[in-house]
Order: structure tokens, then C-alpha cells, then sequence
């Protein structure tokens, strides 16, 4: 008999439990990441914004953060919304996500402390019966469901980790992973714990297995500590995947997450014996447990702290690199410069990036109404006619994909509110193309010309005001000069001077632009509202 035939009979039992562990790990870390992200939402958004101005302070939210919600890719998307808003720098932003590495290694500190020190049913099954109550209970309370979901989640990733155990007790003497100090073995540990990253999707989960595993004897101290490295280097094809087709700064921050990742794991690497021997004399001063996992979060942790400390001097320099890159996509402006699909599992931010979305889609379509009042060529009418209709089913098919199952009813409001100004917008760049081309003045007489040129100046002032709320007189003097060019198109129709079909052109293309003028004043007064609501 073979060896593989030999060894199926000693493994399929333990397959079952293998998988199943593995199932509840990945579905509770889930849960536990999604409750606490909708749960402390508010929170997030409010430490990132007021707490960065120095590196200090971004990095001490990266780090508060991401322990708080025990994601890292929930804290990098916050990351790329608030640099997509202008909210933060791009240099700070770089200082929460070398923060948020830091903080991602909590979630062996609980494990290597909690997870595999108590008996999981004394602990996982209480959580999972108090979640799922505040979920039957919630209705009506976000943040009570978000709750239950993250602490039901904690107890599935005990019971997922209790499985594990149960699996991998059985398997040391007939199976194990890649052992020994040689290159070729380091550099498969490292391929094992990149591996398991890349299809698990998760670093915090491939990082659990690889703590179970090392408690479990499937695998030497050292060889463990090279697979939690692979584990970090596994998260950069993540980074990578999430940064296509994204916007130039989700880009950056991902370009920032690699170097950040595979510098830190290099250095790791090349330190690794002396690396492990410091931090069994720190683990004996500490009192901590005896068992690999204790030793390998202090490893996980330390590398991390190691890898800040290598980027203390290099930031500001990666900063301005990075600034100057990935700039071709905002040459376009067709493209969306803040809706980008990672920000979609946060709907806050989601929100966020689609207001400004709405706001430059607004501001495109003000500039198509001012260029047919300019009297610009057809040729570039349509060059900016193609631009809005991109933008806007960008932005439609944004909404579409926004998870609306997860928001709370002033999110729902507020995405209600945002459809509404993009309606407005729409009909500004629709009515403005109606109102297109402006007829010639050539054969009009001064009267005409004059009252042309006296509605073209007061559209334009109006459709120029971007942020500003305009007054009622301006308001006013617009009608009143549409209601003069109105009269004096009559007047010249009636008496012969003007053609009848060429007198019901132009009151159809001034009707048109009066029309969008008032669409984009709407939108203004409506913006304004918001703002002091």
C-alpha cells in the first residue's frame, strides 16, 4: 500500500472536525469583525478625524481602532475613505495603517490568553445564546443587533478554535508542517502561512490556525513564527486584489500596506533565532504561559513594533513617493475620485464618499450648463456630455452595491437625501444639453441682443456658485431677464423680424437653461440645509 493510502484511514476522522473548526473560525471572525464595525461606526469615523494630526496620534488610532474592532481591512478602508475625502492626509493615513498592523495582533494576544486557556464551552456558548438574544431583541436597535452579532461571533471563533484543538491533537507523529532552520524550510513555513492569508482572506484567521497548530505540536516554535510571518506577507495579495481598479489613493494606501508589510517581514525573517530567544527571556520576566501560543502573539506583536520603528525615518519620504504616483486615473474626469468599492463595507463611509461623489458629479454638471451659455462647440459638448453620463452611472451602480441591509434609519434618510441631489444634477446636465446649441445673435436686433446677453450673465453668475447659496435678488433678476428675452422672442415673431420656428427654438432652449439654473439653485438651498442641520 502506498503512503498517501496508508495515511487516509489515520486522517479522515480527523478531517471533519478540521474543516468544520475552520468554518466556525472564519464564520465567527467574520460576525465578531461586521457587529463590531457597525457597532462602533460612529466611533471610528470620529477618533480618525480628530485624533491624527501628529504621527503619534495616527499611529495610537490605528493601533485603538483596529484592537476596537478587530479588523485591519475595516480600519485601511476607513483609511481610503477619509484620504478620498480630504479629511486626512496621505501622510497621516499612513501612520494609522502602520498603526492598524500593530493593533491586528490583539486577536492572538486573545486567543494565546483566552482561546486556548478556558474551557471553550464555559465561555463560547454563553456568547453565542447573549448574542443571538440582543439580535431577536434588537429590532429597531442597530447598534444592540451589531452587538449580538460581534459577541455571537466571538463564541463561534471559541468553538471554531476548540475544534481545531481537537484536530490537530491527533495529528503530531503522522502529520506535520514544514519543520527545521534551512532556507528551503523557512521559505515554506512562510508559504504556508501566505497561503493560508490568501484563502482564508483573513491574516487574524490564518494567524489563529497557526497559533492552534504550534499548541497542538504540529509544528516547532521557530517554524510557527515563520509561518505568522507569511501571514503578514499574505495579507499584501489581499492589499493588492482590493487595489485594483480602485481610486489613485486607495492605491497608495495599498502600495503603502506592501512596503510596510514586506519590509517588516524581511527584517523578521533575518532576526528571526535571536528574535525568538529575547522573547523567551521577556516571556519568563512577564509570567507569562509556558505554551508556544504566548510566545508567538509576543512575536507577532514585536515585529510589528519593529516594523513601525523602520518606517519612523522612511514615512515622510514613502509619503511623498507614493503622492506622486497613481495620478493617471484622476486625469480622467469621468472616473469617481471617492467611490471605491472597499468603503462599501462600512456604510458611513460609504455614505461619505458618496456625497462627495454627488458633489463633484454637481459641479460637472454646473460647468455643462455654463459651457452651452459660453456657446462652446458641439464637439465639446459632447466630450463633457460623456463625462457626467459616466459619473453618474458610476454612482448609480455604487448605490446599487451599497449593503442598505446594514444601515441605520439617519443612514437610509441620508442616502434618501443624496439620491435627491443627484436627481437635481441630472436635470441640470439634461436641461442644459436641451437648452444647446444657442442660436446665433448675428441677425438679432439690439433689443434681442440685449436681453440675450443680460439672461446668459445671470444663469452664469448662478450656475458659477459651487458652495455659496444664492440671494433673492440674484434670483430674481435671473427670472426677470428670462421673462425680458421671453417678451422681446415674441415681440420679434410677431412682427416678422424672426422666423416662428426659429423664435420656438430659442424660447425652448431659454426655458431649458432657466430650468437647469433652477435645478442647480435647488440643490444649493438643499446643500446648505444639510450642512446646518
Amino acid at each position: 500500500m502506498s503512503e498517501p493510502a496508508a495515511l487516509w484511514p489515520l486522517l479522515a476522522p480527523l478531517i471533519a472536525p478540521l474543516l468544520g473548526g475552520l468554518g466556525l473560525l472564519l464564520l465567527g471572525m467574520d460576525m465578531m469583525s461586521d457587529g463590531l464595525k457597525l457597532a462602533a461606526g460612529s466611533a471610528l469615523r470620529r477618533i480618525l478625524a480628530g485624533a491624527t494630526r501628529t504621527r503619534r496620534q495616527a499611529l495610537a488610532s490605528g493601533v485603538l481602532i483596529t484592537a476596537l474592532v478587530q479588523s485591519s481591512s475595516a480600519v485601511t478602508v476607513a483609511v481610503i475613505g477619509f484620504v478620498n475625502a480630504g479629511l486626512l492626509g496621505l501622510s497621516p493615513a499612513l501612520w494609522v495603517l502602520f498603526g492598524a498592523n500593530v493593533g491586528t495582533t490583539m486577536t492572538g494576544w486573545i486567543v494565546a490568553l483566552v482561546g486556548l486557556k478556558f474551557k471553550i464551552e464555559a465561555l463560547a456558548l454563553p456568547l453565542v445564546g447573549i448574542g443571538v438574544l440582543l439580535r431577536l431583541t434588537g429590532a429597531g436597535h442597530q447598534r444592540r443587533r451589531a452587538l449580538g452579532t460581534a459577541l455571537a461571533g466571538f463564541g463561534l471563533l471559541f468553538l471554531g478554535i476548540a475544534m481545531l484543538q481537537q484536530a490537530f491533537a491527533g495529528l503530531p507523529g503522522q502529520l506535520s508542517l514544514p519543520q527545521g532552520e534551512g532556507a528551503l524550510a523557512v521559505l515554506a513555513q512562510l508559504g504556508v502561512g501566505a497561503l493560508m492569508t490568501v484563502l482564508m482572506q483573513s491574516s487574524s484567521a490564518a494567524m489563529v490556525v497557526a497559533l492552534t497548530a504550534a499548541e497542538g505540536g504540529l509544528i516547532g516554535t521557530a517554524g510557527a513564527a515563520a509561518v505568522v510571518i507569511g501571514t503578514n506577507i499574505g495579507t499584501t495579495v489581499t492589499a493588492l486584489l482590493a487595489s485594483l481598479g480602485a481610486t489613485p489613493n486607495a492605491r497608495r494606501v495599498a502600495a503603502a500596506h506592501v512596503v510596510f508589510n514586506l519590509l517588516t517581514g524581511l527584517v523578521a525573517l533575518l532576526l528571526l533565532p535571536w528574535l525568538i530567544d529575547l522573547l523567551i527571556h521577556a516571556r519568563q520576566w512577564l509570567h507569562l504561559p509556558l505554551g508556544p501560543a504566548a510566545l508567538l502573539a509576543m512575536f507577532h506583536t514585536s515585529f510589528n513594533l519593529l516594523g513601525v520603528l523602520l518606517m519612523w525615518p522612511l514615512a515622510d519620504g514613502l509619503a511623498r513617493w507614493l503622492g506622486r504616483r497613481f495620478r493617471a486615473r484622476e486625469e480622467d474626469e469621468a472616473q469617481p475620485r471617492y467611490l471605491d468599492d472597499n468603503v462599501l463595507a462600512v456604510p458611513a463611509l460609504a455614505l461619505d464618499a458618496l456625497q462627495r461623489e454627488v458633489a463633484r458629479a454637481g459641479q460637472l454638471a454646473a460647468g455643462l450648463a455654463r459651457q452651452v451659455l459660453a456657446g462652446a462647440e458641439a464637439r465639446s459638448l459632447a466630450r463633457q456630455q460623456a463625462v457626467v453620463v459616466r459619473l453618474d452611472e458610476a454612482i448609480e451602480t455604487f448605490v446599487e452595491r451599497m449593503n442598505r441591509s446594514a444601515m441605520t434609519a439617519h443612514g437610509s434618510q441620508r442616502l434618501a437625501q443624496l439620491l435627491r441631489l443627484q436627481r437635481y444634477h441630472e436635470t441640470v446636465a439634461e436641461q442644459a444639453l436641451t437648452g444647446s446649441p444657442l442660436p446665433s445673435l448675428a441677425a438679432d436686433s439690439t433689443l434681442l441682443a440685449l436681453a440675450h446677453a443680460a439672461f446668459v450673465r445671470h444663469c452664469d453668475a448662478l450656475l458659477a456658485r459651487i458652495d455659496g447659496v444664492a440671494g433673492a435678488n440674484e434670483v430674481a433678476a435671473m427670472e426677470n431677464s428670462y421673462q425680458a428675452l421671453k417678451a422681446a422672442l415674441l415681440a420679434a415673431g410677431a412682427d416678422g423680424t424672426q422666423r416662428l420656428a426659429e423664435m420656438e427654438t430659442r424660447l425652448r432652449h431659454a426655458s431649458a437653461l432657466r430650468r437647469a439654473t433652477q435645478q442647480w439653485i435647488k440643490s444649493r438651498q438643499w446643500t446648505a440645509a444639510e450642512l446646518q442641520a
